[in-house]
């Protein structure tokens, strides 16, 4: 019988994000520099029959078992690209709020890609594998090396990996779930529509700057373009980003992706942990983590 195999789905954090426009078939184009937390879910594969997926953690009861989970999903269209195809039993340790901006159900159907191509003996850059991981969901390339580069188009033009200083941060979710149609729809590009910013103000090339301070000055002329339509539509994402601004050291506070999950970049770990335990004392209701980006 083969081992059981096991992955981690580290969360996806948008340290920039630009919108360049709506094309005519609806899809927005994004430019974004992407980053990796150390925080994430936790996916298992034990092979064997196909089709089964258990999911626990402290975030798991608001997902489905079912065909619907981005896990199975995976999993079925992988089985599309490649025939005869070997699976297994799947096990997600929910760890990640749901719908929150930092890439958790991607970041969990990238896992499972991950976990088949080992199983079958498959590099990341099969052309199987690419092709699944575009048809899964826009966020879901970016995630399959889970490494930081540069996203644009809907997802699928991906920049080389880059390799950064060390960032220390800290994730906050005010707990409350953000999906992202109601937030590009509060953005209100009509089809066809570019942004009124026009070309994106910031593309990290390589090399990337070479200190984390240096890094986080080039990111502080940059911003997230969701920020303000996702504010008006859940009002709490403006409060953690003001309790993460006030937090001693704080060098740069941002929500990522489309909500609700907010950042902030600070000079060490120290000062990160810091303000996390303040923030858990004023706030034992949020989900608060202390990290590091990569």
């Amino acid at each position: 019988m083969a081992a059981r195999l096991a992955t981690r789905a580290p969360a996806k954090v948008n340290l920039s994000l630009r919108v360049i426009g709506r094309r005519a078939d609806g899809y927005h184009e994004i430019d974004s520099f992407v980053a990796f937390a150390g925080v994430g879910d936790e996916l298992g594969l034990t092979p064997g029959e196909a089709g089964e997926l258990q999911i626990s953690g402290p975030f798991a009861a608001g997902l489905s078992t079912g065909p619907d989970n981005l896990v199975l999903k995976a999993e079925r269209i992988l089985r599309e690209e490649i025939a005869g195809l070997r699976s297994g039993r799947f096990h997600l340790v929910k760890r990640l709020p749901i719908a929150s901006g930092i890439g958790g159900g991607s970041a969990d159907a990238a896992a499972a890609l991950r976990l088949l191509a080992r199983l079958n003996g498959l590099p990341l850059s099969h052309p199987a594998l690419l092709a699944a991981a575009g048809r899964i969901g826009a966020d879901v390339p970016v995630c399959l090396e889970a490494r930081a580069r540069v996203m644009r188009g809907i997802g699928e033009q991906l920049g080389p990996p880059l390799r950064l200083p060390r960032l220390f941060a800290l994730l906050v979710n005010p707990g409350e779930a953000v999906e992202t149609a109601p937030v590009f729809r509060a953005l209100g590009l009509q089809p066809g529509q570019g942004h009124p910013g026009g070309v994106p103000a910031f593309g990290v090339q390589e090399p990337s700057p070479q200190t984390a301070a240096a890094l986080i000055v080039a990111l502080a002329a940059t911003g997230n373009d969701l920020e303000a339509p996702a504010r008006a539509v859940a009002p709490a994402i403006g409060e953690a980003l003001s309790a993460l601004s006030a937090s001693p050291g704080c060098r740069l506070a941002r929500m990522s992706g489309s909500g609700a999950t907010c950042f902030a970049l600070f000079d060490d770990c120290r000062a990160s942990v810091a303000a996390a335990k303040l923030l858990v004392h004023g706030r034992p209701d949020w989900w608060v983590k202390p990290t590091m980006l990569r």
